[in-house]
């Protein structure tokens, strides 16, 4: 079996708790039929989507993660200047400078901690972050790491790109990481990748846009918008993500009927399906919120978890694959024993 992330003196990482922020603003598909060339039943049937949450004018990357960020204290008890370390996995920062990790420790009452940003490619910050954490609580040198996730993907995207509109919506979450004390593995060894061969399947772009009268046609960060190529996407997704996840359950030493939950990126509720039908895993081993909140990016994957948690599918013990994919073309996986509170100190 592969050995978890440890470091001095065998640390193992293990996730605490999960705190998440979904905004209360609800984007209906027939909202967007008013607006968009498309129509409830076709995002229904390709995407999944029914429903997605859109943040306030006001919140930003910042607002959203130190809400959950507090709310995984929360949950744990714990006071938030006791977190000793800030990782943020965004693609939408709320500035260039400094750090969106900085602002959301402004914003949490956290002093004098450090903070940065991971840019990962949105989507996969869920596993890339993560593993940044785990490594950072293994090197000994930090005991509770907040790896903050969040992005107001609806805010970066031309309100008439119906290729995007359908699909995004804006929420956080944070996985809050310490010690595991009690001999169980916690978070093993993601197996990361990239591809870049695949940066024109999703990115941002950065150029002028106008509407058919000739007037500027902006997103929430000025020139820059969100650009997807959905079927270059699923096809990767589906050629790669399957083999990525059973080489890195064989990793861990397990088969694939040894793991007990699958929280997987919420691209497209057909293609989460599709990940499971292809492992031969039955889909009530995984569960899916796209249909109610949106692609969320960086977050879906512990939202995902959360929803486990809070519905008692997740518990003590339980072998749990987290994969997460997207732009770069970056995607990864890792799997995790599952802790409780009397794993950590």
């Amino acid at each position: 079996m592969a050995q978890a992330v440890t470091g001095r003196a065998g640390i193992t990482a293990g996730i605490r708790e999960i705190g998440v922020h979904i905004p209360e603003r609800v984007v209906t598909n027939q909202d967007l039929e008013q607006t968009l060339d498309t129509s409830d039943q076709w995002i229904q049937d390709n995407i999944g989507v029914r429903t997605r949450r859109y943040a306030e004018p006001d919140d930003w990357t910042s607002d959203l993660g130190a809400r959950a960020l507090l709310d995984a204290c929360a949950r744990a008890g714990v006071a938030p200047d006791s977190v000793d370390l800030v990782i943020c996995g965004t693609y939408t920062p709320d500035r260039m400078l400094p750090s969106t990790a900085v602002t959301v420790m402004e914003k949490a009452g956290i002093s004098g901690t450090p903070g940065f940003d991971v840019n990962s490619g949105g989507c996969p910050g869920s596993v890339f972050a993560l593993e940044i954490g785990a490594n950072f609580i293994a090197s000994g040198a930090y005991r509770r790491v907040a790896v903050v996730l969040g992005d107001v993907s609806t805010k970066i995207f031309d309100p008439q790109d119906r290729t995007v509109a359908v699909i995004f919506g804006d929420a956080a979450a944070c996985y809050l990481l310490e010690p595991v004390v009690s001999g169980l593995p916690g978070l093993l060894p993601a197996r990361l990748g990239s591809e870049p061969s695949g940066q024109s399947v999703g990115y941002v772009t950065r150029e002028p846009r106008y509407d058919e009268e000739g007037e500027r046609r902006q997103s929430g960060f000025g020139d820059n918008f969100t650009v997807m190529v959905g079927r270059g996407i699923r096809d990767f997704v589906l050629g790669t993500v399957p083999g990525l996840i059973e080489k890195t359950v064989t990793d861990a030493g397990l088969g694939l009927d040894d793991i007990d939950f699958f929280a997987l990126h919420q691209a497209n509720r057909h293609m989460v399906h599709t990940i499971l039908d292809t492992l031969g895993q039955p889909r009530d081993k995984t569960l899916t919120n796209i249909q109610r909140i949106g692609n969320t990016s960086g977050a879906s994957v512990p939202l995902v978890l959360r929803d486990a948690l809070d519905e008692g599918r997740i518990g003590r013990g339980d072998q749990v694959v987290l994969a997460a994919f997207g732009a770069g073309l970056n995607y990864g996986a890792l799997v995790t024993r599952w802790c409780g509170p009397e794993d950590f100190a």
